[in-house]
């Protein structure tokens, strides 16, 4: 089964095909002297295109020069090796699509009933979630996926300019002693820190807010760069990650978010709750 490619050329493939329209692709094949399989790849996102053949290309459809910078600008990112690609072959096809999809993303509002925001997990929080995965247990993969789990919140938080993470979590994960009691002390002394960096904000929504929107699931919804793509939203289940991406349903999932975040405490509350539920574990 073929891995999947990165978001950028598949953005990319789709808006070449959109482009293309009623043409037929052995017509734009031949009028450029490639094979129409050539063509076919690009648009299938099964491989990427240099610069020069897509200025070809987009001078064809008469595309005009002032409306070819994203399309270079995705052109160039679907070339570009993505940083977990050693990680691949341990990793679900749907969580390799996910990371290119964080690593553009801009903007991250999680709501999360079960456990810490990956982002913002410590390594031995992480390891002790990603062991009582029901789909390994090959020690080998535990620690790849480890890794990869860790460099997402390393270069998450590097990105210019700088993203935001919105996220708001369950009290009852504060309390869910995932790898042990010492291990989530120290898991909460993380979260309170996570508190205080520019572009993070953690609300707690408490057990006195009775029933909610994000019952039924936890969520993200990412957001992207001004004039980029359109909103995706991911929820993880037992057999892989769940995208959905029709306009209908990212406004249902942003407003139960919105939602949410009106039910959960204040910034300042948040953090007192948090803080008080690491001292008292720690005693």
């Amino acid at each position: 089964m073929a891995r999947p490619t990165s978001t950028a050329r598949r953005e990319l493939g789709g808006e070449l095909r959109r482009l293309r329209g009623e043409r037929r692709a052995v017509d734009v094949a031949t009028a450029l002297g490639w094979s129409e399989s050539k063509l076919s790849r690009i648009e299938t996102a099964h491989t990427g295109i240099t610069e020069a053949d897509l200025d070809r290309l987009l001078t064809l459809y008469g595309v005009r020069a002032e409306e070819r910078g994203r399309l270079r600008d995705l052109a160039h990112r679907g070339r570009v090796r993505a940083w977990w690609t050693p990680y691949r072959s341990s990793m679900p096809d749907p969580y390799d699509e996910y990371l290119a999809l964080e690593a553009d993303a801009t903007l991250i509002s999680q709501w999360e009933a079960q456990v810490m925001p990956g982002l913002l997990q410590t390594d031995e929080y992480a390891r002790a979630v990603i062991e009582s995965g029901a789909d390994i247990d090959d020690v080998d993969v535990i620690q790849r996926r480890l890794d990869v789990r860790m460099g997402r919140g390393e270069r998450f938080f590097r990105k210019d300019p700088e993203p935001r993470l919105d996220v708001v979590l369950d009290q009852g994960v504060l309390m869910r002693e995932v790898g042990g009691r010492q291990v989530l002390v120290r898991q909460l002394q993380r979260l309170l820190e996570a508190t205080a960096q520019p572009g993070v904000e953690v609300l707690i929504l408490p057990f006195e807010a009775g029933a909610h929107a994000g019952l039924t699931e936890s969520f993200l919804v990412l957001e992207f760069g001004e004039g980029t793509r359109n909103p995706v939203v991911h929820s993880e289940g037992l057999t892989g990650g769940h995208f959905r991406v029709k306009p209908e349903e990212i406004d249902v999932y942003q407003e139960a978010f919105d939602d949410l975040r009106e039910r959960a405490l204040s910034k300042e509350e948040s953090r007192t709750v948090i803080a008080e539920s690491r001292d008292r574990l720690a005693r």
